[in-house]
């Protein structure tokens, strides 16, 4: 019997979230025979590359308001 993948398996594999080789090679196989899956599977890979893109920081206006906040703070403590 042919088990069927879903979306949500795929991303389980994309994260290595599967730790059955057998079942490893299963999805591989499905990716290979079913073109939708394939497809999902380059979008959720492109989806996981950009999101350690993503800038981390906080903007310079953010880190002077809490800047300013602090020092409004320290001077209404004293």
């Amino acid at each position: 019997m042919t088990k069927i993948f879903t979306p949500n398996d795929v991303i389980l594999y994309v994260y290595g979230e599967i730790k059955s080789p057998t079942e490893k090679i299963e999805i591989e196989n499905a990716l290979v025979m079913n073109s939708e899956l394939a497809d999902f599977f380059y979008e959720i890979t492109s989806m996981k590359s950009s999101i350690s893109k993503i800038v981390k920081e906080p903007s310079v206006k953010v880190i002077d308001k809490i800047l300013n906040y602090s020092k409004s703070y320290n001077l209404q403590a004293v």
